[in-house]
């Protein structure tokens, strides 16, 4: 890599890693809300907590991450990444500090629809950022991968260990400090955010001019355009993604607790649980999925990635809670196995927007992306709320696993249909 090109990893690695901190501090903080609050008051009605009611309530700030994407992908055609990734770590901080002083559910629903805001700039911009300013675009999306892994299994693991000192709104006001920091590393540095564009890519030189999306009647045109082609398949590919992700996830560190070979134990005059710690692994575990699929992007197609990827996920959600009832062996080995395959799947379908959209219109086709991803895709958190309160947990794994047989399906259709062009085919 050059020097841009390690600028702008610096810069999306440290961003990315700051996003999914808090995504993934907020599962951590789930058991805490159910035990803490008894009653979600919306005036005229008020609503029991519970897993359902919470998982619905979660799902606001989930939902606006997948859902501000859009307009985030339309603005980045338009306006420096850097500027936009600033802005978004930023608000980061600010949804946090409100979240440490939220006095009842609704307001602790206010703050995470405020971060979801705020977060939702990310992804269309980072990923534009490397898509049009780095030479050695599959290696960059591996360590943007890694980074954000980092920051998934990071968040968590800090987030556990000072719950073992500190009030759960203590911790969230000390999370408020690592946002708040990066945005003043990103307005600082210097990169050049278009140097790997060409006029043969789909636009102009500075990347920007093929874009067409200055309107309503535009944004439609582009969007059709996109949606004629092959990225239909690949937006169905990051919904099924978002969601297996968010239905596991979610609700993943409560299940744990109740697993009997991860009862709580005792040490020194506190009470820690096993599952915590098994489900920061889980999301460490990720890194290495992460940089298998980067760096398999630079060799081969990244279609065929999706297809083994979801394959071998619905084969872990099936075996996931037998293994565990077996003992604490074979879980250790089903969540490795969960771990890394959950995040094989991203940097795959991340290169495919790439391979199939013009980059003109790059952050229009990251948008949509992650509308699936995290939007749409923050249904899985209301599924999986549901399925525990009105079913079991072993039909929720059940239904994770037929959505992975849909991603391996619409995988194997791109594999069959063409194979990929680079130029939005």
């Amino acid at each position: 890599m050059n020097d841009n090109d390690r600028s702008i990893v610096g810069l999306v690695a440290v961003a990315h890693a700051m996003v999914h901190t808090y995504e993934l501090s907020i599962p951590i903080l789930v058991p805490i809300w159910l035990d803490t609050f008894t009653a979600i008051d919306l005036g005229l009605t008020q609503f029991p907590v519970n897993a359902a009611t919470i998982g619905a309530l979660v799902t606001v700030g989930y939902g606006l991450f997948g859902l501000g994407a859009l307009p985030s992908g339309i603005l980045v055609d338009r306006i420096d990444a850097r500027i936009l990734i600033t802005g978004c770590l930023a608000g980061m901080s600010l949804s946090f500090l409100l979240l440490a002083v939220a006095p009842s559910p609704v307001l602790v629903g206010v703050a995470l629809a405020i971060w979801g805001v705020a977060a939702s700039v990310y992804h269309p911009s980072g990923l534009s950022l490397i898509s049009r300013g780095v030479e050695q675009r599959g290696s960059a999306f591996a360590y943007h991968g890694m980074a954000g892994n980092i920051g998934i299994a990071v968040g968590p693991l800090v987030t556990i260990l000072l719950l073992l000192v500190l009030d759960w709104r203590a911790v969230v006001a000390v999370l408020t400090v690592p946002a708040a920091l990066a945005a003043v590393y990103a307005i600082r540095v210097d990169i050049d955010e278009r140097a790997a564009v060409t006029a043969t890519d789909g636009g102009s030189e500075d990347g920007r001019a093929g874009t067409g999306v200055s309107s309503f009647a535009e944004f439609r045109s582009a969007s059709v355009t996109l949606f004629a082609g092959a990225f239909a398949a690949v937006f169905l590919v990051t919904l099924c993604s978002g969601l297996f992700y968010r239905g596991t996830l979610t609700f993943l560190p409560e299940l744990l607790q109740n697993v009997p070979a991860l009862a709580p134990v005792e040490l020194a005059g506190r009470t820690y649980q096993p599952g915590d710690y098994l489900y920061v692994g889980l999301l460490m575990v990720g890194v290495g999925g992460q940089y298998t699929a980067g760096r398999l992007t630079d060799r081969g197609r990244p279609e065929i990635g999706i297809a083994a990827g979801f394959t071998a996920l619905a084969v872990v959600a099936v075996l996931f809670l037998p293994a565990a009832a077996l003992g604490l062996g074979a879980l250790l080995v089903v969540s490795a196995l969960l771990g890394f395959f959950l995040f094989l799947i991203q940097p795959f379908y991340q290169a495919a927007v790439a391979e199939y959209t013009p980059a003109g219109t790059r952050g229009l086709s990251y948008g949509f992306t992650y509308l699936g991803t995290f939007g749409i895709g923050a249904l899985g958190a209301v599924v999986a709320g549901a399925m525990l309160t009105y079913f079991s947990p072993e039909q929720l794994f059940l239904v994770l696993g037929g959505v992975a047989l849909c991603g391996a399906g619409l995988g194997a259709f791109l594999v069959t249909r063409a194979p990929s062009t680079g130029t939005g085919a």
